[in-house]
C-alpha cells in the first residue's frame, strides 16, 4: 500500500497554473480582480428566439444583452 506522504504531484505547468501563490504568509488570489461595480445576478424570462439570436454570435451573449438594455434605457 502506498503511503499518502510519498505521493507527490508532478510539478508541470498545469500544476503551477492551479497552485496557490503566497507572498510571505499572505495568500495571493489569482484571476480577475474584484470589480468596483459588480454585476447583480437576476432571473429574467426572455423569448427563446431573442436569446438564440444573442447566443448565435458566441460567448459574451449575456454582456451583449446587458449592453442592449443599457442603450434602450439611455444609460
Amino acid at each position: 500500500m502506498t503511503d499518502p506522504d510519498d505521493v507527490k504531484p508532478e510539478l508541470d505547468d498545469a500544476w503551477f497554473e492551479e497552485a496557490d501563490a503566497f507572498q510571505g504568509r499572505k495568500l495571493v488570489r489569482r484571476g480577475r480582480p474584484k470589480s468596483d461595480s459588480p454585476k447583480q445576478p437576476v432571473t429574467i424570462r426572455l423569448d427563446r428566439d431573442l436569446v438564440e439570436w444573442f447566443k448565435q454570435s458566441g460567448d459574451g451573449w449575456q454582456t451583449r444583452i446587458n449592453n442592449a438594455l443599457r442603450r434602450v434605457a439611455g444609460i
